[in-house]
């Protein structure tokens, strides 16, 4: 009897399928720790215990991302460990803050699927929650994945592909109890620009730039437990190349956006994302934002700013080509709601 597991192929998903993963785990002040090291992230309220209490919240909670990506690396083993790329997001909420010693797990449901005209892999896509020791969901959002097939001579399932809302609408974004902007401090955040100081058509170029490394990105990439095999072993690419964790490049990004967005606190929504182009080590990224809208909340000073984020080898506002398509130098293109002081 085998022990190992060779991972879920394209064929092995059914429709309607729920997926509950391992391992739990329980997070700490050290991964916060390693995030800020990997990642050029500075944005107050993750960095900050004082800072958090003056913004109504008992201290600084652990940052928006390093719940995704601890709740996406849980996923990795079942969704995406004989993955092709992982191609999009939608639909996301972060619905609870997460604190030190927060345990969190995940499960998905296969909600479509579709296989490739080669008929050597399909593409799935699931939802996955992210809940907490109390079984209280943390945060929510549907990827697409594309998988490759164990057995091309395996019949095609029947073409499912689900309808998506295009973005999380403003009502249904989900502030934090307690938070309040009202008192903000401005001077201590890094920046003077509030909601109403951005214009939708806005692009802001966020100037600074990283040049991405092996050793770095096989840290973020083990921190996160994501076990995906094109990460790591060179073989599974014709070009011999490790292909770097979207993720890492999400992260990145974000963090190059605190020059110019130093008060977009806190992610709220993931309305969708696109891995345009895959990233590998030597590669230098670089980031600019478009703002697509604001909106208010109802808390006390709080308001909401929907942002493009790209990562880009390229130049600032470049993102598409005249047929339609992303330039080869784009590598990201995430569209997420963040909180802003009004």
């Amino acid at each position: 009897m085998r022990k190992t597991d060779p991972g879920r192929f394209f064929e092995d998903y059914r429709l309607g399928d729920v997926i509950t993963h391992a391992v739990p785990r329980t997070i700490s002040g050290g991964e916060r720790a390693l995030y800020h090291a990997l990642y050029p992230a500075r944005h107050a309220l993750y960095s900050s215990d004082d800072f958090a209490r003056a913004c109504g919240l008992p201290a600084s909670p652990l940052d928006d991302l390093i719940a995704f990506h601890t709740v996406f690396g849980k996923t990795v083993p079942n969704i995406s460990l004989n993955a092709v790329a992982n191609l999009g997001y939608a639909e996301g909420r972060w619905l609870r803050l997460v604190w030190p010693g927060d345990t969190l797990r995940a499960e998905s449901e296969v909600i479509g699927l579709k296989q490739n005209s080669s008929g050597k892999s399909g593409i799935v896509w699931v939802r996955t929650r992210g809940l907490d020791q109390r079984g209280e969901t943390v945060l929510e959002y549907v990827r697409w994945v594309m998988v490759r097939k164990r057995d091309h001579s395996a019949p095609a399932p029947q073409t499912v592909v689900p309808e998506l809302a295009r973005a999380v609408d403003a009502s249904r974004l989900v502030v934090p109890a307690g938070l309040d902007f009202s008192a903000y401090d401005f001077t201590l955040a890094g920046e003077a620009h509030r909601l109403g100081d951005y214009a939708v058509g806005e692009v802001i170029d966020h100037v600074d730039a990283v040049t991405i490394e092996e050793a770095e990105h096989m840290l973020a990439t083990r921190l996160w437990q994501n076990t995906a095999k094109v990460h790591f072993d060179a073989t599974m690419r014709e070009d011999g190349r490790r292909l770097i964790y979207g993720g890492h490049v999400i992260s990145l990004a974000r963090a190059l956006s605190f020059n110019g967005l130093a008060n977009a606190q806190m992610i709220v929504a993931l309305n969708g994302g696109s891995h345009a182009n895959p990233c590998f080590a030597g590669d230098t990224v670089r980031a600019w934002s478009e703002v697509l809208d604001t909106a208010e909340t109802g808390a006390p000073g709080v308001g909401a700013i929907r942002l493009r984020l790209v990562a880009t080898r390229g130049e600032a506002g470049a993102l598409r080509g005249a047929d339609g398509k992303y330039l080869p130098d784009v590598l990201l293109d995430l569209d997420y709601w963040a909180l802003m002081p009004l």
